[in-house]
């Protein structure tokens, strides 16, 4: 199983990240892997992602912990996808966000991948620019 773990620090409160992060609708504004998040209900939400050209769907089943972290694990479709966001405070305003994805690589585009750390650069463009979105310098609207 290939895995990829990034984090950055933001200068924002934790409970403000966690807030943001929990808007799955809105998760392919920072994220460039994922096409589109509809929630299904508390629990479970259906992914569209798009990764080097090759597009999977997947519903998985999430689990919260306010201000903490959110954990997710995919159920059917053809995907093999978990992971987790946590959330720690650093102080009053500003938090460090630590993501932790974990698949099964399929293909040889998706093997070569993993072998030459494309997933971890995306991962961390896409964690800059959630930052960047939260820090109010990529322009519009943060929360």
């Amino acid at each position: 199983m290939a895995r990829v773990t990034e984090k950055i620090d933001l200068d924002v409160p934790v409970e403000r990240a966690y807030a943001r992060w929990t808007r799955l609708e809105s998760l392919p504004e920072f994220l460039d892997f994922v096409d589109s998040v509809t929630k299904i209900d508390d629990t479970r939400s259906h992914w569209k992602v798009s990764i080097r050209g090759v597009e999977r769907e997947f519903d998985a089943v999430m689990e919260q912990r306010p201000n903490e972290s959110i954990a997710w694990t995919s159920v059917g479709g053809d995907e093999t996808h978990a992971g987790m966001v946590s959330f720690d405070a650093l102080s009053d305003a500003s938090c460090r966000v630590t993501v932790r994805l974990d698949w099964v690589a399929e293909g040889l585009l998706e093997k070569t991948g993993v072998i030459f750390g494309v997933d971890d650069h995306v991962v961390k463009k896409d964690l800059r620019k959630f930052k960047e979105m939260m820090e109010g310098r990529a322009g519009g609207a943060t929360d």
